[in-house]
């Protein structure tokens, strides 16, 4: 049986801020098709992981593969930095972030908003990025807001079409860093069914999350950080159903809803 080489692979990855260590040697495999899931407690390094995955963050020690390509380096410790700026540019292309704020311009349209990247960045045709904008904008259920600007949208209609620029990027991954945890409950679940039919299409993606029910939904591997370390990890269905480790079961029973 052949392994698929995973779209992204970190490998014994350690992450400083000054003299604070955030990430103390993690490893994480995202397939191609797969939907890994990050959780954990506030501070136990999940959004650092994943802005180390998508270069927006420097580590000092590790391995980051996209592809199996893996980045070049120079320096070392808290100077290390990568050493090849196009490569940079090449993988970020192929990653497309959603962030927990929107990150929306407000001065652009929402179709504006979804097609800058793919014509300014990747220098696509103008035409062939409007039909792709509008197609991604009616996928996430706001096709008939294409020109309204990001003011006049709610906050899960400006998620989604934050989902919809992401998409028109047509990345080998999508990394969301909780992309519900601004949203009030009934805005939450627009945003959740939106991810559920992008795991259900095979999209890799690597999600950060507060929302257990979503992990447990959505993802084919369960990653859980605790101070930096991988306390657990494993198949949802495992790692909600029968976890293995107190942390962990202290962790599901006190995020689960009274």
């Amino acid at each position: 049986m052949t392994t698929l080489t995973p779209v992204i692979e970190i490998r014994d990855l350690h992450k400083s801020y000054g003299a604070l260590e955030v990430l103390k040697g993690v490893d994480i495999s995202a397939p191609a098709g797969h939907v890994v899931s990050l959780i954990g407690s506030s501070g136990s390094g999940k959004s650092t992981l994943l802005r180390c995955a998508n270069l927006l963050e420097d580590s000092q020690q590790g391995d980051v593969l996209f592809c199996g390509e893996p980045v070049t380096w120079k320096g070392n410790g808290l100077n290390r930095r990568p050493s090849d700026r196009a490569q940079i540019t090449r993988i970020r292309t192929n990653l497309s972030m959603v962030f927990q704020q929107f990150n929306l311009w407000a001065h652009m349209t929402i179709l504006q908003n979804v097609m800058e990247a793919p014509v300014t960045v990747l220098k696509r045709d103008r035409a062939e990025v409007e039909a792709s904008a509008r197609k991604y904008l009616a996928k996430v259920g706001i096709g008939d807001k294409c020109d309204v600007f990001p003011a006049q949208l709610s906050g899960g209609q400006q998620q989604r079409a934050a989902i919809a620029r992401a998409l028109c990027m047509e990345p080998k991954a999508l990394l969301f860093d909780e992309p519900t945890s601004a949203l009030d409950p009934e805005l939450e679940q627009e945003v959740i069914k939106v991810i559920k039919d992008l795991a259900t299409e095979g999209r890799t993606m690597i999600i950060v999350t507060h929302d257990m029910r979503l992990a447990a939904d959505v993802s084919d591997h369960v990653v859980f950080l605790h101070q930096g370390k991988i306390e657990e990890e494993g198949p949802p269905e495992t790692m909600f159903g029968a976890p293995k480790t107190d942390r962990l079961r202290g962790f599901i029973s006190a995020t689960q809803p009274t």
